[in-house]
């Protein structure tokens, strides 16, 4: 007897969508059949389509619901559950929530605290409880450009897990912030600046910068190494910048901002990722380059939800369409994350590999109509 049963589907595999049956028992994908019969106590997705779970590697949702309001702080475990019922519902099934690592706690009114390692063990905690409805996997995001990294870092060793630590460079000026225009909207409407104050905050970071930067950014390098997590960059910008990434170690590419980066992260064999929602929209809301337009050039092999969750699938599925291959499209969410952190028993419809799955109906929107991890419903 199989544990699930999922009929009469359209199944994503990893290079072919076929119409078939996939069988899930004792938690693992057991059986994949050819044809639309459907045998009796199966799932009749009538045509549905099927794919591997979605693996997201960088979000800022979980911060989202710790502080929902701008200095409104919520119960980090309250918040946690609701991020995972979320992601739950747009079908993603394992997620790296990142937590960013490094904070400003001088007088700059535009400061930040720590909070990394208490959220980190409530989702220990609460991944050991048996509480969460999906798989949840750790992503550190050290902010070089910050006072407190170094001791922040010091607080996580290799029990905690890690699987991804990203290397952060906000300082104004340079990377997703070259327009201080740009930097100025979003920082002055999160913290309710005035132009002095703010002129303010840009002076503190680039000396801020200039004094701790290249020690911050060694210190986040060798901490990934001795945590034993994939290294990421995030919003390179030039050539130069890439080619530190790669002698850095770097496995794959956050959001790089240029067409030039995207093209030199290619040549150095570095994952491009880019956000679903810059690929939805249209456009990066920071001015940066399109999605899209990295997509028609091949440049483009994952997509993140970013800061918002629905958008990786949707945007998945639109890769599909954009380049007439619906299962590479898949991939961006599936596969290729799976293979860039080396999560080797998921991210397919193949034997042997994690039962899981999510059920989607393609409508104006995906409609997911089912999600299933390690075989067991949880949407």
């Amino acid at each position: 007897m199989f544990d699930v049963i999922l009929a009469n589907a359209s199944l994503v595999l990893r290079d072919e969508v076929i119409r078939g049956s996939l069988h899930i028992l004792s938690g693992r994908i057991a059986a994949i059949d050819h044809g639309s019969a459907v045998p009796q106590g199966a799932v009749d997705c009538a045509g549905d389509l099927v794919l591997p779970g979605l693996i997201e590697l960088h979000t800022d949702n979980l911060e989202r619901h710790i502080e929902p309001r701008p200095k409104v702080q919520f119960p980090a475990a309250g918040a946690i559950l609701a991020h995972d019922g979320e992601l739950a519902a747009t079908g993603i099934t394992t997620v790296f929530d990142a937590l960013r690592v490094g904070s400003i706690v001088s007088k700059d009114k535009a400061k930040y605290s720590e909070y990394a390692r208490h959220v980190a063990d409530e989702i220990i905690a609460l991944r050991q409880e048996g509480a969460l409805r999906i798989n949840h996997l750790l992503h550190l995001r050290a902010e070089v450009c910050s006072e407190t990294l170094i001791e922040e870092l010091a607080k996580f060793g290799p029990q905690d897990g890690i699987g991804i630590v990203s290397l952060m460079d906000h300082t104004p000026g340079q990377r997703q912030f070259r327009d201080l225009t740009q930097l100025s909207n979003y920082v002055r409407g999160k913290h309710g600046l005035s132009e002095e104050e703010f002129s303010v905050h840009v002076a503190h970071q680039q000396t801020l910068s200039q004094r701790v930067g290249a020690e911050h950014e060694a210190a986040a390098v060798a901490a990934a190494r001795g945590y034993g997590a994939v290294l990421a960059s995030h919003d390179d910008t030039t050539r130069d910048q890439v080619a530190v990434s790669a002698r850095h170690g770097t496995r794959f590419a956050e959001f790089p901002t240029t067409v030039e980066a995207a093209q030199a992260c290619r040549d150095h064999g570095i994952h491009v990722m880019m956000g679903a929602p810059n690929l939805i929209r249209g456009g990066s809301h920071s001015g940066n380059v399109a999605a899209h337009d990295l997509a028609g050039r091949d440049l483009v092999d994952i997509l993140s939800s970013d800061y918002v969750p629905s958008a990786l699938l949707n945007g998945a599925l639109m890769l599909g369409d954009l380049w007439g291959d619906m299962a590479r499209g898949v991939a961006t969410v599936t596969a290729a994350p799976a293979d860039a952190t080396g999560l080797a028993d998921r991210g397919r419809l193949a034997l042997g590999l994690k039962g899981d799955v999510i059920r989607v109906a393609r409508m104006k929107s995906a409609s997911v109509r089912g999600v299933w991890v390690s075989g067991a419903r949880v949407g």
